[in-house]
């Protein structure tokens, strides 16, 4: 099979992800049946790590002991990359003695010069611009409680963050429509944006852009690597809260997603994430089922 790496969500086609997701879904029933299911036997996962993680590398490190491989977790600042070894000279080495790897880092353009290098699948855990494995959770979670995305409405509230970009890249492969509103200094970059994508409104009112939402998405304010700009932000921001009279506006059976950690009181209000609509703890665990499901088929293709 041909190397496939996943770096964005635009790099699967829609076809490709129904797969993902039915495996995801049978993956996750035998894990809660308690079914072993070893199907990357003396397969070896690398994690490369610049950034803090706690969801990323639980669910990676579990979900590759769990198929019966192994992962090894390699920090930056523990290795030969931390001192300056060229992105490139670390592929080639590193995917000589792996068969797969996850990289979770700052800017873009290191997953993409890495994959271009790599002899084996790359996946993105986190950049600056993209988190294409957690809108993969998201949107199996809501798979899960609500059926398919196609034709839904989508809303985005907040910082115009690596969650909203690929949050866009999904409304096109999935087909549903997506709200943004972001405040004002902190607006979508359009540059990182398809130019054909029409599957998305900018608003101006953050409540305005809930208005018969079926799911509404948030993410903190100050992301990572921008923690300088934390008061500036709180300020920026006041207003963007993800509270009851948002959700209020949204549809009945509306859906709220958080990718975490959180800040209640701040880009959400606690009776919303801890409310009867907020799935985030279903989306959090599925970052574990979906992600297994991508090893496997990135090493494995298809196999059902």
């Amino acid at each position: 099979m041909a190397i496939k790496h996943f770096l964005q969500v635009s790099d699967f086609t829609l076809d490709e992800y129904d797969y993902v997701m039915e495996r995801a879904r049978v993956i996750k029933r035998k894990f809660k049946n308690y079914e072993p299911y070893h199907p990357l036997v003396d397969r070896t996962l690398v994690m490369i790590f610049e950034k803090h993680s706690t969801r990323t590398r639980l669910s990676f490190e579990g979900g590759m002991q769990q198929l019966g491989g192994a992962a090894i977790y390699l920090n930056t600042r523990d290795s030969q990359l931390g001192r300056g070894e060229p992105v490139e000279d670390a592929a080639q080495v590193m995917s000589r003695m792996c068969d797969v790897i996850m990289i979770r880092t700052y800017g873009q353009e290191i997953v993409d010069r890495f994959a271009a290098h790599s002899r084996v699948p790359v996946i993105n855990g986190l950049t600056n611009e993209h988190h294409p494995c957690q809108v993969l959770a998201d949107v199996f979670t809501y798979i899960e409680h609500r059926g398919s995305l196609a034709g839904k409405t989508v809303s985005w509230i907040g910082d115009a963050n690596n969650m909203l970009y690929s949050w866009l890249q999904a409304a096109q492969v999935f087909g549903f429509h997506l709200n943004v509103s972001t405040p004002k200094g902190y607006d979508l970059d359009v540059k990182l944006v398809d130019p054909h994508n029409k599957n998305y409104t900018l608003f101006v009112s953050p409540s305005d852009a809930c208005e018969g939402s079926h799911l509404i998405n948030t993410d903190v304010w100050t992301s990572m690597g921008y923690e300088q700009e934390n008061a500036a932000r709180l300020k920026a921001f006041d207003g963007w809260i993800v509270d009851g009279e948002k959700m209020r506006r949204a549809a009945p059976d509306a859906l709220f997603m958080h990718c975490l950690p959180a800040h209640r009181g701040e880009e959400v209000a606690a009776e919303v994430i801890d409310g009867p609509q907020s799935v985030v703890w279903d989306e959090a665990e599925n970052r574990l089922h979906v992600q297994k499901a991508l090893l496997e088929y990135l090493v494995l293709g298809r196999v059902a």
